[in-house]
């Protein structure tokens, strides 16, 4: 089987679909990425860049399809290299959103494209009007509205789309929903797992396992993630408990929402929003290697996971699956997959006192904690676990690929 990738990052959500047919050896496999660095035993990666960046003269609706086109157009030329190396694809697994699949069908008219399709840009009634419902004007609608137009060009063009969650998969017009079929990337179950010595060392951090430790991971720190909330919670939690120890495993970057001004970041912000915040008992670790990143989840005894209504995170289930006690905000992506008093402790994303309250609960109550923690971990066991799931995702691209 011949297998093109495409996606802007690497490997993404392909890690471990790629990693399993490079595993194989028994065929050809390009991953086609922004990125220049990065490695998968048995998978070709190759680079591609837009010829330039969109033009300041352009509508400013129009930014976000223009460098979709620009990437479209990079992938495109990539594809014709590809073809005179002899390289004629069976399946193409493309990312939807930021433009690398929009060409693929006119370079490969023959192969078989399998969608990967995280969200659809909605103005009401998501993610965008939900932490500020009076700050959306018409041009934002507007702007909103125009950013699905890579999205539903590749929905056209492509002979099969999944969907990571039934959440995600209802944000599409009704229309288009129908041929998105559900299918979740799988979590490493084996990988994270609860651990019988709980203590958490690493650079800089060393606590025992009778400490009591608040944790909180995530790709970049901003209110799409409920960092504000989080932070506020915490500086009462520490002030409630003085051997309560904090740690923020993620990027000082707004990976979603809206920037920040040059040099400003949300970090710093509620640095100086709480300066009664014990930096002792504060860690920021930034981003860390999985093992690492695996025993803070380990060795937590209250996690925290906020979002709104938006792609929910794969640390999210990877923190479910290690076993941890979770206060999680009670908005549709986390009803998916946590059930309040049953895996999770869901309360209201906007309360800070409920936030730390249900963390004060959870570090009280270790019963409680360990109830929560092991059904978090068996749902993820039952309805997630890369063992299930991977042998369906290659079983999904052979079928695709035989169809070309």
């Amino acid at each position: 089987m011949r297998v093109l990738f495409l996606h802007d990052n690497f490997p993404a959500q392909y890690r471990h679909v790629a990693t399993a047919l490079g595993r194989e050896g028994s065929h050809q496999v390009v991953f086609a990425t922004h990125r220049k660095a990065g490695a998968i035993p048995g998978v070709r990666r190759i680079a591609f860049t837009p010829a330039r960046e969109p033009g300041p003269a352009v509508h400013h609706y129009l930014r976000g399809l223009e460098g979709a086109v620009l990437n479209g157009q990079a992938v495109f030329r990539l594809c014709r290299a590809l073809q005179a190396e002899g390289f004629e694809p069976d399946v193409i697994c493309a990312h939807s959103g930021w433009g690398p699949a929009l060409y693929v069908k006119d370079a490969f008219p023959k192969a078989r494209l399998l969608g990967y399709f995280e969200w659809f840009y909605r103005a009401a009634g998501s993610d965008a009007d939900f932490l500020d419902p009076s700050g959306m004007s018409d041009d934002d609608r507007c702007r909103i509205r125009t950013r699905n137009g890579p999205i539903l060009l590749d929905l056209a063009a492509c002979d099969r789309a999944i969907s990571p969650t039934a959440f995600q998969r209802s944000q599409f017009p009704e229309g288009f929903r129908e041929r998105i079929e559900v299918m979740h990337d799988g979590i490493d179950t084996a990988f994270f797992a609860p651990s019988p010595t709980p203590a958490l060392r690493l650079p800089g951090i060393d606590l025992p396992a009778d400490t009591p430790i608040l944790t909180y991971a995530t790709r970049g720190m901003e209110p799409y993630r409920g960092f504000p909330q989080f932070m506020r919670a915490a500086a009462l939690l520490q002030r409630r408990r003085p051997d309560l120890h904090v740690v923020v495993v993620g990027e000082d970057r707004v990976a979603y929402g809206r920037k920040l001004p040059e040099g400003e970041s949300w970090k710093q912000r509620m640095l100086d929003e709480l300066p009664e915040l014990d930096r002792e008992r504060l860690h920021f670790t930034g981003l860390l290697p999985y093992a690492q990143y695996r025993e803070v989840l380990r060795a937590s005894w209250a996690h925290v996971y906020l979002t709104v209504p938006f792609v929910l995170s794969w640390g999210a289930m990877e923190a479910m699956s290690a076993g941890c006690a979770i206060v999680g905000s009670d908005t549709a992506p986390v009803r998916e997959v946590m059930q309040d008093g049953h895996s999770a402790l869901l309360v209201d994303f906007f309360s800070v006192e409920a936030i730390a309250e249900a963390a004060d609960r959870l570090i009280a109550d270790r019963a409680l904690a360990g109830r929560l923690g092991a059904a978090a971990r068996q749902t993820i066991v039952d309805a997630y676990a890369l063992s299930d799931l991977l042998p369906r995702q290659l079983a999904l691209l052979r079928e695709t690929a035989e169809q070309s």
